[in-house]
């Protein structure tokens, strides 16, 4: 098969993810901080050991302050339903996944806050200055896309990072398609929450990922139980990361995810954005027939710009064609696996106008190669000609 859904989850996973997995399941799979052996102990090692990976690779200097949960939605909810209080207002944007949306929309229909939804460019962007103008005098918090899960665009979060500073509001960050792909600074982009899923560009298993919060942030906890260490106190501690770590976690899943964490750092995040293009920018010039797919204006930027601001993933359809059916097609004539519909943001596609059905979605990783593109190129050209 070639696999061309790596915005939805990485695969293959590096052999070392494998490998890491299996070897920390057979040797030291215990509870990390429930018991004084020796098996506990290595557990507790290997999940901060994690921890300190991961602060390396998204330029956060507080390692403790990584918080482990299921994946970025997990990561996503903690941070919306954590800090946002009574009579706060919000602003999103259209470009965003349901797991940034949908907990927003249930808590201004509950009548918690009111809620700004900003356009984007015809580049698929959000404008600083658009965010700006959006502040209220009870804005508490902006919450955008890194990249776009749709339109692979990269948002200025730097710049917006210092818009929500200036007026003391926190930026919460989805970093589900950039974590691993995208070079981050948590810190220097005044970033104060990011929610990463670990099977994606980090190249783990699924069932991983959190949140990193920053230290001007409070965040309730919305989960509480045991945290392996301290049982005296009646509600949660409030030191990091157990303030928000009740329960035990994913321990066999975040031992993965420390091998994909070793692996990008061995590579170099910053070699990954230039392959992925590099892929993408095969595929376009692989076609006979590019015209006769729809890009919403990928094209232009994969030609003459080489894919700048553009994480590996590209939309697409086929006139004459469902989004479901050319994905159908692919999988079942081709062998190739791509994403079609909606892709859980709605609203995206309705800014692309290709809202109900969607679009087709393909998506690279760092274990795809060119010859994967031009098969796939190869395949469209041949459904387009009939």
């Amino acid at each position: 098969m070639i696999y061309l859904d790596n915005a939805a989850t990485s695969f293959p996973k590096p052999e070392p993810v494998y490998r890491g997995m299996e070897d920390f399941v057979r040797a030291s799979g215990a509870n990390p901080g429930r018991g004084g052996h020796r098996r506990a102990v290595e557990a507790e090692a290997m999940i901060n050991d994690t921890r300190r990976l991961l602060a390396r690779l998204l330029g956060c200097a507080r390692p403790e302050r990584i918080v482990f949960g299921h994946n970025a939605t997990d990561g996503l909810n903690m941070a919306i339903k954590g800090v946002l209080r009574q009579g706060d207002h919000a602003i999103t944007s259209v470009l965003e996944h349901n797991s940034v949306s949908r907990p927003l929309n249930r808590i201004e229909k509950d009548g918690v806050i009111t809620l700004t939804r900003l356009p984007a460019t015809a580049d698929h962007l959000i404008d600083p200055d658009e965010v700006a103008r959006a502040f209220r005098n009870n804005t508490r918090l902006v919450a955008l896309t890194h990249a776009s899960n749709v339109t692979g665009t990269i948002q200025p979060i730097a710049a917006i990072g210092r818009i929500a500073r200036e007026r003391d509001a926190l930026l919460l960050v989805d970093a589900a398609q950039s974590a691993g792909v995208v070079p981050i600074d948590f810190d220097n982009d005044r970033v104060d929450l990011l929610a990463f899923t670990g099977h994606k560009g980090l190249l783990g298993p699924t069932g991983t990922g959190g949140l990193v919060v920053g230290e001007r942030v409070t965040v309730r906890p919305w989960r509480e139980g045991g945290t392996g260490g301290d049982s005296t106190r009646p509600v949660q501690p409030e030191e990091f990361p157990h303030r928000l770590e009740g329960g035990t976690p994913n321990v066999f899943g975040i031992a993965g995810l420390r091998e994909g964490a070793r692996v990008l750092l061995k590579r170099g995040v910053e070699t990954v954005l230039p392959h992925e293009r590099g892929l993408i920018r095969v595929f376009l010039t692989s076609l006979k027939r590019p015209e006769r797919l729809s890009w919403y204006g990928a094209d232009r930027v994969i030609a003459d710009r080489n894919g700048e601001g553009r994480v590996g993933l590209v939309s697409t359809n086929v006139a004459g064609f469902a989004p479901a059916e050319v994905g159908a097609i692919l999988d079942e004539q081709f062998d190739i696996a791509v994403r079609p519909g909606l892709h859980c943001a709605p609203y995206a596609h309705q800014h692309l106008g290709t809202f109900p059905q969607g679009t087709v979605r393909l998506s690279v990783g760092i274990l795809t190669t060119a010859d994967d593109m031009r098969q796939a190129a190869v395949a469209l050209d041949e459904i387009t000609a009939s």
